[in-house]
């Protein structure tokens, strides 16, 4: 579970309805009180209607039907923490080194079928068929690229959507501000003057809350959820072309913790010795 962006967001959250309830007072000595009453002023059901419907419309006009109904599952993968764990791959690679210096590129057929990892097995596959390093090389890095591709686009549907967000709490605002000035009647006085630009300040608000506490955060650690496959991948490309190579596994072990963070590389190392 990915504690740090509930965290995050919950935080955010609690700290907003903060905001919008306690009054400080700091002279002549320090005090806070607190209105919930204050909230009945953040809520404003023609706001909520322009600013979240709309940005969901435009989302859904600017995107196949295939990604927005994949949007519940990119909500599992950001709050997934260990979708891919870089250490588990080195090991299998390690393994699959040892069992093919045994008894031949042929014999990891088997551990092939039991993979999950679609990618996993098609390099394990593409080197048990004998074919040449550099076709497997450039099948696997272009399925890599292909798959970065598509995951980038994901993450463009959630910058689409936090970039619309406050465009169109501007909208909501400008809405607002015409119609007020349109009712305004100068002669009666401007008594109604400050709730009405409040009301219509309400939608910059949501557009603001819509786009850096709700999107912003999912396009981020859906890339990063990329970066760290992409790094899997890289592991599983260069693991499996040293086995064809024929490197030796203690050596094929040493290459890959390259590709890890130095405390990576240690924890990694202290939990094979406690095995």
């Amino acid at each position: 579970m990915n504690i740090n962006y509930i965290i995050g967001v919950v935080g955010a959250i609690v700290v907003f309805l903060f905001g919008c309830i306690a009054s400080v007072t700091i002279q002549p000595t320090f005090s806070i009180s607190f209105n919930p009453g204050n909230l009945i002023n953040f809520f404003d059901p023609a706001s909520i209607l322009i600013t979240i419907g709309c940005t969901i419309f435009i989302v859904v006009a600017s995107f196949p039907g295939s990604m927005l109904k994949n949007m519940p599952k990119h909500v599992k993968i950001i709050l997934n923490n260990k979708l891919f764990d870089p250490t588990s791959y080195i090991d299998q690679l390690v393994e699959l080194a040892q069992i093919a210096r045994k008894n031949g590129l042929l014999s990891m057929e088997e551990k092939a079928n039991e993979q999950t990892d679609p990618f996993f097995k098609q390099a394990i596959m593409l080197i048990v068929d004998a074919n040449d390093q550099d076709k497997v090389r450039g099948i696997l890095e272009n399925d890599i690229e292909c798959m970065s591709a598509r995951h980038d686009a994901v993450a463009a549907m959630y910058d689409k959507a936090s970039s619309v967000a406050p465009a169109f709490g501007m909208v909501g605002t400008l809405v607002g501000l015409i119609n007020m000035l349109k009712s305004m009647n100068l002669e009666d006085g401007a008594g109604d003057l400050g709730s009405s630009m409040g009301t219509a300040l309400v939608t910059t608000l949501y557009g603001c809350i819509l786009a850096h506490m709700i999107f912003g955060p999912i396009a981020q650690l859906l890339r990063n959820r990329d970066s760290e496959e992409i790094l899997c991948k890289q592991i599983i490309v260069e693991g499996v072309m040293a086995i064809q190579a024929g490197e030796n596994p203690k050596s094929l072990r040493e290459r890959l913790l390259t590709y890890m963070a130095q405390k990576q590389r240690e924890m990694g190392g202290e939990e094979k010795a406690a095995a």
